[in-house]
């Protein structure tokens, strides 16, 4: 797969949603991912498993930057001009609200609630039509290779505040 949602042999717009999509909600932009259950997400008892939702998050926020025009290889690999880095987890605050079963489609929404120099704040919802069923607030901060904090660019606080 490419990193614009496209097959490497397919069409172009072969998988138009397959990072989900940006809309706007109470005046912010946002996020939409969604996830089917499938049975490697549940548990003995039959229910999404409790990581399951932190992984889906994990795709809601990498997708919400991709589609902002982060490119994840360029910023790792240093071809962005700048010096290589990433995203990384610095704390998460979860809320368990309500479970999810196999085959049931969810829908992950991430929005921005703070930007930092080198930071940002999300919130994020896992909901089953309009039940939220899961809430994390994540904060991620751009770090080099080296382990130092990096500010933000220009360009992604843009995109996000769009």
């Amino acid at each position: 797969m490419t990193n614009d949602n496209h097959p490497v042999s397919g069409a172009p717009g072969a998988w138009p949603d397959l990072a989900g999509r940006l809309v706007e909600r109470g005046g912010k932009r946002a996020h939409l991912l969604p996830v089917r259950v499938y049975f490697e997400d549940t548990d003995f008892s039959g229910l999404v498993y409790h990581a399951s939702y932190v992984r889906w998050c994990e795709r809601g926020r990498s997708d919400f930057l991709r589609l902002l025009g982060n490119d994840h290889r360029g910023l790792i690999d240093g071809s962005t001009g700048r010096e290589p880095a990433a995203f990384v987890v610095r704390r998460m605050g979860l809320e368990f609200l309500k479970p999810a079963r196999i085959d049931e489609i969810l829908e992950v929404e991430t929005t921005v609630k703070e930007i930092g120099a080198a930071h940002l704040v999300l919130d994020q919802r896992i909901a089953r039509g309009e039940m939220a069923l899961f809430t994390a607030e994540v904060m991620v901060v751009l770090v080099s290779v080296s382990g130092k904090p990096m500010r933000l660019s220009q360009a992604i606080r843009a995109a996000m505040t769009a």
